[in-house]
C-alpha cells in the first residue's frame, strides 16, 4: 500500500511539473502588448534604446525635455505616468488616450510635477497602464538642473604664430564631465566633442573659419554638461592669447647708408614678402639680410604673409 502511495505521489509531482513548464513556455510565447519602447532627450530619437536618459528642464536648450515613445500591438487606451525612484507618481503625461496599433506614439515630459513645479534632481521611470495591466519601464530618466563649474583654465604658450597646422592648446578642468565651450566675446568658437573632467581644446586663431588679425584676444572658457546645463557667463574662466603672424627682431635699428641690415623673422609661413623703400622681394630664411638705402632718412621695413604684416623702423645716416 505504501508503495502505491509513493508511486501516485511521484506521478502527481511529474504531472504538476510538466503543467508548470507548459504554462511557462506558453507565457514566454505571449508577446507584450507594448513594443518599440524608447526614452530619449532632445529632438531626435537615438538609433537604439538607452538605459539612461539625462535632461534638464531649466536649460532652455534642445535637451530640455525627455520623450517617451511606444507602440501598441492592438488598438488600446493607455495612461503614461512618471514615477520617482520610490514608485510615487510625479506627473501624468497622458491619460486614457486611445492609440492605434503599430504606430509610434510620442509624449514629452517637461520635467515638472503635476503641480507645475520643477521635479527635484534624481531618477525617474515611465509607467504605461493599459485597461488590465501596468508595465513598469526600467528606463531611467535623470533630471539634472545643476550647471557644471569651471575649476581652472589656462594656456601654456599664450603667443600663437598663426598659420597652417598651428594652434594654441587651452587646458581646462571641470567639477563634472562636460563639453568645453570657448567664447570670444559672445561668439561660441569651440565646442568640445567629448565630455571630460579635464582635457584641452585647440584654437587656430580663427573666427567663423577665417583668420583673425594680429592682436590680443581674451577667450572665456565655459562648460556644458550632458543634461544641457551651461556654466553661467560670470563663472567662466578667461585666458588671453596673442595672435601673431610675423614678428621682427629688432623692431628699430640704425645703420649707415648702404650698410647691411640683419633682421630676425619669426612666422609660421614657409615664405614671406618684404618691402624696404622702393625695393621688395620674397624670402624664406629666419634671418632677413638686406642692403640699407644709400640716402639718409627713416624707412619702414614691412614683412608680411597672406595679408598680415608687421613693420620695423630703419634709420639710415650718412
Amino acid at each position: 500500500m505504501q508503495r502505491v502511495l509513493t508511486t501516485v505521489t511521484l506521478l502527481g509531482l511529474l504531472v504538476a511539473t510538466a503543467a508548470a513548464f507548459a504554462i511557462t513556455e506558453h507565457l514566454k510565447q505571449i508577446k507584450s502588448p507594448i513594443y518599440g519602447a524608447l526614452v530619449y532627450a532632445g529632438p531626435t530619437p537615438p538609433a537604439r534604446a538607452l538605459g539612461s536618459t539625462i535632461f534638464s528642464p531649466v536649460c532652455h536648450c534642445l535637451t530640455g525635455t525627455a520623450t517617451i515613445r511606444i507602440k501598441v500591438r492592438h488598438r488600446s487606451r493607455v495612461t503614461v505616468t512618471i514615477v520617482d525612484s520610490g514608485g510615487n507618481r510625479v506627473a501624468t503625461i497622458t491619460s486614457n488616450e486611445l492609440l492605434n496599433a503599430r504606430s509610434p506614439h510620442h509624449w514629452p515630459w517637461n520635467g515638472r510635477t503635476a503641480a507645475g513645479a520643477v521635479a527635484p534632481d534624481g531618477v525617474y521611470h515611465p509607467w504605461v497602464s493599459l485597461p488590465h495591466r501596468t508595465l513598469k519601464f526600467t528606463n531611467r530618466i535623470i533630471v539634472d538642473t545643476k550647471p557644471p563649474k569651471v575649476l581652472a583654465a589656462s594656456v601654456a604658450k599664450p603667443v600663437l604664430f598663426a598659420g597652417p597646422g598651428r594652434s594654441v592648446a587651452i587646458r581646462y578642468s571641470f567639477n563634472e564631465h562636460a563639453h568645453a565651450a570657448v567664447y570670444l566675446g559672445r561668439r561660441l568658437i569651440i565646442f568640445g566633442r567629448t565630455t571630460q573632467l579635464s582635457d584641452k581644446v585647440k584654437w587656430q586663431g580663427e573666427l567663423g573659419g577665417r583668420p583673425l588679425p594680429a592682436g590680443k584676444y581674451v577667450l572665456s572658457v565655459g562648460a556644458q554638461d550632458l543634461a544641457g546645463n551651461e556654466a553661467p557667463a560670470a563663472k567662466r574662466r578667461q585666458v588671453t592669447v596673442v595672435v601673431r603672424y610675423v614678428e621682427l627682431s629688432p623692431q628699430r635699428m640704425t645703420v649707415r647708408g648702404g650698410g647691411r641690415i640683419r633682421v630676425g623673422v619669426e612666422t609660421a609661413a614657409r615664405q614671406y614678402k618684404w618691402r624696404l623703400g622702393h625695393r621688395h622681394g620674397t624670402a624664406r630664411r629666419k634671418v632677413l639680410r638686406l642692403r640699407a638705402p644709400t640716402t639718409p632718412g627713416t624707412y619702414r621695413l614691412v614683412v608680411g604673409e597672406d595679408g598680415q604684416s608687421t613693420t620695423a623702423v630703419v634709420r639710415v645716416h650718412k
